[in-house]
């Protein structure tokens, strides 16, 4: 079999593009429906879920990632392949409204083969908690950030493109079934394993035609979902789901707290001004950042040290429903991690200590009623009557009943850090 296109057949590579892009589709499709629904049952309060299920979700999600960058490039090659060869003409061409259906049904394929898989990878790189692609360079984009707002109009993208490569996939096997079945001819066959030949009609629809009424369908579907509320932030889309499998797991730990001024008057009592609270998770290998938004500090430090070293006291309260989590943010409260409608808040209490040349907290961390002892090492530096602060230390989720006692999809070890100013 040639391997290039000739005016009235196709070649093996040509051939070989179409049923690999038909392959890799077929299967992407039904594994994205399954695990969406999957998804939605992992959320659900009502239905009881074991970390398996979790599991099974967060894998079938990664295989359709997975598949959907392979399509996105495969067909890239497909375009740049196509470009440079001849295209057999159509076998229909002398009945102008179904060859410019069958002309833009092709547009329509070859754009959302692009940008179906690509709108899933911006989303997949904007957001966090998510189901890893299996490719070394899969996890993030150039010039994408990590940002909630992004995460959400790209998924909603994806969800509305996908409707449209859907349809415009059913209309191409509806075609090609029509010419095998009722026209007889020979369509369907000169794209099978052999050396099918067949003799276009002299008359041909033009491109011009076909690529603006694919424009037009494309931007008739946008408009739609924009209408439909889709691209607001308040709507979840089908395919925002994928993030809700995941483990409880935050976005960013940049943000600024407000913490009032301690509720009592104390000599060389502290006023945080400025600070935050994050944490660091892995998921499935990969290290995912969040944080607190609400959190309170009540500090007494004095530069000078007891004979036992003792600086001081810091007693920190953390509202449990501040935390950050964008599309899996009720996961992460739910009863089965930091149940926050039953667990309001976790509390750190904790001496302010000399040793080795450093300072130490050392106190108790107190998440869903289980209070651990621990100690936070941190840095310290004091000008005039302005302090600030740094410092962290790694828990043991399992410690606190957060999540199951298997690392599964989240690995046991959570490192927790604190950056703050303070004024005396």
């Amino acid at each position: 079999m040639p391997l290039t296109n000739s005016p009235d057949r196709y070649g093996a590579v040509t051939k070989t593009f179409h049923w690999l892009t038909a392959l890799l589709i077929l299967s992407a499709i039904p594994l994205g429906l399954i695990a969406n629904d999957l998804a939605h049952a992992v959320r659900n309060p009502d239905i009881a879920t074991t970390e398996a299920e979790i599991s099974r979700a967060a894998f079938l999600f990664s295989l359709h990632k997975t598949i959907g960058v392979t399509v996105f490039f495969v067909a890239l090659l497909r375009i740049l392949w196509t470009i440079g060869q001849t295209k057999p003409g159509l076998l229909n061409g002398d009945k102008p409204l179904e060859a410019r259906a069958a002309e833009t049904v092709h547009w329509l394929l070859y754009g959302s083969l692009v940008a179906v898989p690509l709108t899933g990878w911006i989303h997949h790189a904007a957001t966090t908690g998510f189901a890893p692609i299996w490719w070394p360079f899969g996890q993030s984009l150039p010039l994408v950030p990590k940002d909630g707002g992004l995460a959400h109009t790209f998924a909603s993208l994806h969800h509305i493109l996908n409707w449209v490569l859907w349809l415009s996939l059913a209309a191409h096997v509806a075609g090609a079934l029509k010419h095998h079945v009722i026209d007889r001819d020979a369509t369907l066959r000169r794209m099978l394993p052999g050396r099918t030949t067949a003799k276009p009609t002299a008359r041909q629809p033009g491109h011009a035609f076909a690529a603006l009424a694919a424009l037009l369908i494309w931007a008739a579907a946008l408009g739609t979902g924009g209408a439909l509320g889709y691209f607001s932030h308040d709507t979840e889309t089908a395919q925002t789901a994928e993030a809700e499998t995941a483990e409880p797991i935050t976005e960013t730990a940049s943000a600024k707290t407000d913490t009032p001024a301690p509720t009592e008057t104390a000599e060389n009592a502290w006023t945080v001004t400025d600070g935050t609270l994050g944490l660091t998770v892995v998921q499935m290998g990969s290290e995912v950042e969040g944080q607190f938004e609400d959190w309170t500090a009540k500090i007494v430090y004095d530069e000078d040290a007891g004979d036992d070293g003792k600086h001081g006291t810091v007693d920190v309260t953390v509202t449990i429903a501040s935390l950050t989590l964008g599309s899996v943010t009720s996961d992460a409260k739910g009863p089965d991690y930091l149940a926050a409608e039953t667990h309001h808040t976790a509390t750190f209490s904790a001496d302010l200590v000399s040793r080795d040349g450093g300072h130490v907290a050392t106190g108790a961390l107190t998440i869903k009623g289980n209070s651990v002892p621990v100690e936070m090492p941190f840095d310290l530096n004091i000008d005039g009557n302005t302090a600030t602060a740094s410092g962290g230390l790694t828990v043991d989720r399992r410690d606190f009943g957060v999540g199951g006692q298997s690392e599964g999809n989240v690995g046991a070890s959570v490192e927790i850090r604190f950056d703050l100013t303070a004024e005396r």
